[in-house]
């Protein structure tokens, strides 16, 4: 169908910038793992843990409510309408929170345990800031169909973000602790500030994007609906819940390694365990970054299909190629981890590699997710998006409280996954009941099991480590899984021509 080729489109156009930023950030993992020993790239994981829900809270689902009001009017001055009344409000949150941050910094440093380093709550404050009201005006971007503006504006932030760290980090810091002194060396770097770098990279590029995008907030007469608002609000309430709880599925198991392993390990063992976590959760970066690709295209095209007759059909295929992709990216990093792992170049993290296959595989059910959400959204039914990521949060807590002092982070994946794959099963239920869509079910499990499979017989021939027999035969597995694939698709082409 003409329709998918169109999502894949919108997924490389719109996707790019992610998953250039996320490559980027994966380029970041070998530079910060070994610039900084574990424990302080725990405090990097943790510390962009807290900003993760941090943005949620500070865009309260607008985002997606922008989307819906908007696509829902094709009047120039009710769709101007809706954009000053998203901007006005985030503009006003976000300066209430600015302030209120800037003036207990200290106190809350003191409470995250970082009593002399106030000036990372201070930072993060304006970056959360920035990004929650860049992020309506990027949406307005992909609303007006202008991907090459997006996509420009979100490399170049994240071009000086990436540059900023590489300069201090890979530049300054290696010159000056070999003794070198230059006018740039001496103007901009100080050796006492550390991590902090990775930090103020990050508030330089997030003030850059904002002013970048700054030119849509006076293109408009700014005016606040109240009553649109209160619309807005009731839409996107369930969303904000739904996307707390999913930041809580993705980000709490660090912050309650850290909490959870204090009085054992200290404060330093803590956010080290942290440090290795997040560093091997990083190597399941591939599937995140095809995954946020979609998810940036796969949003609006879901609206806009809404009414087309073959709609449900779109929405099975879209996720039984999804689910294809994802099982060959899964099976290509487990059968070459060997060479994958020097993304992280110190070998005190490695102890952390038995995590990856489980997080890989969270991932893919957390994509699954994101596809089966597509019920509740279309037919204004977020309260249950909220109810089911809501469930995967609980399950979240109470499996990370009881397994991390158990099993540490391996606890915490494991939590992941289970709370993934609930929450897949869960919204797919639900779903079949009021949007009911005939997915390939069997297909979906048999391919992913088929993964499974290779690489648990790859792991069974307990080959040498980085042999070349080891390769060849690795590489041949993942050729027979294409294979299988071809042959059982390729009679299938005919649907998406």
């Amino acid at each position: 169908m003409k329709a998918l080729q169109k999502l894949a489109g919108q997924t490389a156009i719109y996707g790019l910038p992610s998953i250039i930023g996320r490559l980027f950030n994966y380029v970041l993992v070998p530079l910060h793992t070994s610039t900084f020993l574990p424990e302080k790239f725990g405090v990097i994981t943790e510390m962009y843990s807290y900003v993760a829900f941090l943005v949620v809270l500070l865009t309260y689902g607008m985002e997606t409510a922008y989307f819906r009001f908007q696509t829902k009017t094709d009047h120039i001055e009710k769709s101007n309408l809706v954009y000053s009344t998203v901007i006005i409000s985030l503009i006003t949150s976000t300066g209430i929170f600015i302030a209120a941050t800037s003036f207990f910094s200290q106190e809350v440093a003191n409470f995250i345990n970082y009593p002399d380093n106030s000036e990372f709550v201070l930072w993060f404050s304006f970056i959360v800031g920035f990004d929650a009201i860049s992020s309506i005006a990027l949406a307005k971007l992909r609303i007006e169909n202008s991907p090459i503006k997006f996509a420009t504006i979100n490399i170049a932030t994240i071009a000086i973000f990436v540059g900023l760290n590489f300069f201090w980090l890979y530049y300054c810091l290696p010159e000056y602790e070999l003794g070198n002194r230059n006018f740039l060396i001496t103007t901009f770097y100080s050796p006492d500030m550390g991590i902090g770098y990775v930090f103020l990279s990050n508030l330089i590029a997030s003030a850059f994007k904002l002013l970048l995008l700054s030119p849509s907030f006076f293109k408009i007469q700014l005016k606040l609906n109240f009553t649109l608002l209160k619309d807005m609000f009731k839409y996107s309430a369930p969303i904000l819940i739904a996307s707390l709880a999913i930041i809580i599925n993705e980000n709490l198991d660090k912050i309650l390694l850290k909490w959870m392993l204090l009085d054992e390990l200290g404060t330093d063992g803590a956010t080290e365990q942290v440090g290795i976590y997040g560093a091997c959760y990083k190597l399941s970066i591939i599937i995140s970054l095809f995954i946020q690709a979609f998810r940036y295209a796969a949003e609006p095209f879901f609206f806009s299909q809404e009414k087309e007759k073959d709609s449900k059909e779109v929405y099975a295929l879209i996720l039984k190629y999804f689910v294809i992709v994802l099982s060959i990216i899964f099976l290509g990093v487990m059968l070459f981890i060997d060479v994958i792992k020097y993304f992280i170049p110190r070998e005190e993290y490695w102890v952390g590699l038995n995590v990856v296959p489980i997080l890989l595989m969270a991932n893919i059910f957390l994509g699954i997710f994101y596809n089966l959400s597509v019920w509740y959204k279309l037919n204004g039914k977020t309260k249950y998006g909220a109810y089911i990521a809501s469930t995967g949060a609980l399950i979240t807590i109470v499996l990370n409280l009881v397994l991390i002092p158990e099993f540490g982070f391996i606890g915490s994946a494991w939590a992941t996954l289970v709370c993934y794959f609930s929450m897949a099963v869960i919204s797919y239920l639900y779903g079949q009941k009021y949007f009911k869509v005939n997915y390939s079910i069997k297909s979906i499990f048999f391919y992913l099991g088929l993964s499974f499979v290779f690489y648990w017989a790859s792991t069974l021939l307990n080959l040498q480590e980085e042999s070349i027999l080891k390769f060849g035969i690795n590489s041949l597995i993942l050729i027979v899984f294409l294979s299988v694939i071809f042959v059982l698709e390729k009679p299938k082409k005919a649907l998406i021509s």
